[in-house]
């Protein structure tokens, strides 16, 4: 038995590794695409920030002579280049055609309210569409400085002149924080929902096109009836052909996983400080682990494209059938992204979703491991029964010669 299923593995993984498609999201893709695209990613963030941080920002202002001394800091303050436009009305239509990145507006009123002790609003408009956009914090600290200044005057005013006597008038209660969370976990929170999402998709998208090419390719082309004649029992070809999408799929999966891992060493030396230390602090064991996750689920999207494929008439009818399949895959990985799903004994037993928040819990190293061999075995549980709905449905002549 053993060596019918091996034989029909070795005819079957020769067919599968002359198609190009199955090379591309088996091998290319996981291991030259992934760390490409998140290496550009994340020096275009860094990049956008650095930007951000010391581009020099155009402004205007209306009202200075009400506030002279708010003039004169944006004025003396490194970064910010005042432009003058038309009219108030004007500062709208002047952001969203990048000629200033803000405008200010000062009430007539400020000098008055000032002598008085009250509080000046003063107008601040500016577009926050951009997520990498500092112009309101880099504005605003200006503007807060200048608030300090003032402040502290009146406070001296009253009597109070010590910086100390001001800040207990200010605050007469602090808040002395300690963080339970170390960084690794505060940085896998933002950020280890994506991965397990990507190791996902890799895995079906390797596992698809050998999918529907043993099933409905070999249909299209007239071959399925030529295995069926051969004296071999129908579940072993199944199994053959089933061992051959798994490890098409459970390859492109770890060669994914195996592109972070080196992207991670690699950086690791690059980074100093508290981010290297986090990405140090992911061991190979974590990445083990990881790669546990990524086989039953490997196994179920075997199964279920297998079955899929062998219904359906034609290769084109078995495309149209797993294209929206991927939702099986893409949906559950996106609900471990959301903020309020956390791994509990419920989200445990939910399949690929599990998958996804165990992988994140790994990557901030706060695995419950007692879930963890739940999570393991109810997927190997799923992962066998879809294999054994596939072995039957393979029997089936109305599903094998559908017309």
């Amino acid at each position: 038995m053993r060596l019918n299923i091996l034989t029909i593995y070795l005819k079957e993984m020769k067919e599968v590794l002359r198609d190009r498609k199955t090379l591309i999201f088996m091998v290319a893709l996981p291991t030259l695409v992934v760390p490409v695209l998140m290496n550009v990613m994340i020096g275009f963030i860094v990049k956008a920030e650095k930007k951000a941080q010391t581009e020099t920002l155009a402004f205007t202002i209306f009202g200075a002579e009400h506030l002279p001394d708010l003039a004169s800091a944006f004025s003396e303050e490194e970064g910010f280049e005042k432009v003058n436009i038309p009219t108030q009305e004007a500062i709208a239509s002047a952001i969203e055609e990048n000629k200033i990145k803000f405008g200010l507006v000062i009430p007539q009123t400020a000098p008055e309210q000032f002598e008085r002790g009250e509080q000046v609003t003063v107008q601040f408009y500016y577009n926050n569409a951009s997520v990498t956009s500092r112009v309101r914090n880099r504005a605003g600290k200006v503007i807060r400085v200048f608030g300090e200044r003032y402040r502290s005057e009146r406070l001296a005013g009253l009597g109070l002149g010590t910086p100390q006597e001001q800040e207990h008038l200010l605050n007469p209660i602090t808040i002395e924080e300690h963080n339970t969370a170390d960084m690794r976990e505060v940085l896998g929170e933002r950020v280890g929902g994506m991965l397990p999402y990507l190791f996902i998709i890799f895995c079906f998208m390797g596992a698809m096109y050998p999918a529907i090419d043993l099933g409905a390719g070999e249909k299209e082309r007239g071959t399925l009836e030529t295995l069926l004649l051969a004296p071999i029992r129908r579940y072993q070809i199944v199994l053959g052909k089933f061992f051959v999408i798994f490890t098409t799929g459970v390859t492109a999966a770890l060669l994914c996983l195996t592109s972070f891992g080196v992207m991670l060493a690699s950086k690791g030396q690059e980074i100093t400080g508290e981010l290297g230390e986090v990405i140090a602090s992911v061991s190979v064991v974590d990445l083990v682990l990881i790669a546990a996750m990524l086989i039953p689920t490997a196994a179920m999207f075997a199964a279920l494209l297998l079955s899929v494929s062998i219904y359906a008439k034609s290769f084109k009818e078995a495309s149209a059938y797993c294209g929206p399949l991927n939702f099986l895959a893409i949906v559950p990985a996106f609900i471990a992204m959301l903020p309020m799903v956390k791994l509990d004994w419920y989200w445990a037993m939910v399949p690929i979703t599990n998958i996804s928040l165990a992988i994140k819990e790994l990557i901030k190293g706060t695995m419950n491991y007692e879930m963890l061999i739940a999570i393991l075995g109810s997927s190997v549980v799923i992962a066998g029964a879809l294999l054994f709905f596939c072995t039957r449905w393979f029997e089936r002549e109305a599903v094998l010669f559908r017309k």
